[in-house]
């Protein structure tokens, strides 16, 4: 299968999940390359937030300690650099905080934006996983590079303790 269509399978999968919702910058609307992904997603567990990186960080962190698996979704890494703070701080490090009591599961989507046909720009093009890796210590991190490892990167994310953040890459959905 193609990129983009693993990527709607996976997320097809994972929407029959009776503990998941999915949170981001049109997701119930049209809007970017990742709208496109959640055709097949019950609309019920799409929740449309306004451009909030910050709070949607903090909000699916809270969420996953409720018992839900929240797919947080940013179309671009640059905005996802905006929920640093939540993400380094908190998520990452409340089960050490914790003492293993609380271990937030979130499932992060983001993507490395397009530079095909229609480069946009350096704040919306650029690749921040080297520095991710630099500065989380319990959140897992995977790069789809290959279509074939989609689905099972997903249910892996989705079935593992903790946290995982899924690069995307945006050229890849035409090219693959």
């Amino acid at each position: 299968m193609k990129y983009k269509d693993e990527l709607i399978k996976s997320m097809e999968w994972l929407g029959k999940k009776e503990n998941t919702l999915f949170l981001g910058q049109a997701t119930l609307f049209s809007g970017h390359s990742i709208s496109g992904t959640l055709t097949k997603v019950p609309k019920e567990k799409l929740i449309e937030l306004p451009v909030i990186e910050e709070v949607q960080m903090g909000m699916c962190t809270g969420l996953s300690l409720e018992g839900y698996v929240p797919i947080s979704i940013y179309p671009r890494f640059n905005f996802m650099m905006l929920a640093i703070n939540q993400l380094v701080n908190h998520m990452d490090k409340m089960r050490g905080m914790s003492r293993d009591m609380l271990i937030p599961k979130v499932i992060i989507r983001v993507s490395v934006g397009a530079k095909k046909p229609l480069d946009g720009g350096s704040q919306h093009t650029q690749d921040f996983t080297v520095a991710l890796k630099y500065m989380l210590e319990d959140i897992h991190i995977i790069n789809l590079k290959e279509s074939e490892k989609i689905f099972s990167s997903f249910r892996l994310a989705y079935e593992r303790e903790g946290s995982t953040i899924l690069i995307e890459h945006g050229d890849y959905y035409s090219e693959k």
